[in-house]
């Protein structure tokens, strides 16, 4: 059955992914086109009976990496789609009007990593608090410290 859902994977959306990456039995990493989030992951959650567990978000500096992470639990494989960002233009379409569980962690990478998830149906601040400010990112490599009076030696 393994074989069978990567082969129907890379077979209906050949056009959309960049590489696949099979890590082990249980663990397989496929690089799509962000363009292709949505249909791709609609799929996996619909036909393919896919669970969402979470998905990450990384600045690599040259480029943003997100993982959106999905588990077949019938025979214990996890697939995890792998997307890039352009430094120069983070976004993608998000995932929260597909199915809630994007929600809280999207609001999280935008938040953290400065992701714009179009679409997203709630922007709202999640962990910063209020006085923290626009376009500061602490999750970035390239993070400085904007108040100088600031401990921060129990995370954000």
């Amino acid at each position: 059955m393994r074989e069978e859902i990567l082969k129907d994977i890379t077979g209906r959306f050949k056009d959309d992914i960049v590489d696949v990456f099979d890590k082990s039995p249980s663990r397989v990493y496929i690089e799509i086109r962000k363009e292709a989030l949505v249909k791709i992951a609609t799929y996996a959650l619909r036909q393919i009976k896919a669970r969402f567990n979470i998905a990450s978000g990384v600045d690599c500096r040259h480029h943003f990496e997100i993982l959106y992470h999905f588990t077949v639990e019938d025979i214990n494989l996890l697939i995890s789609f792998r997307v890039k960002l352009p430094v120069d233009k983070l976004e993608i379409d998000s995932l929260a009007p597909v199915f809630e569980g994007a929600n809280w962690i999207e609001r999280e990478m935008s938040e953290l990593l400065g992701i714009d998830f179009k679409g997203h149906p709630d922007k709202r601040r999640l962990l910063l608090s209020d006085e923290w400010p626009e376009g500061v990112y602490p999750l970035r490599c390239d993070y400085e410290e904007w108040d100088k009076k600031a401990i921060r030696d129990r995370g954000i």
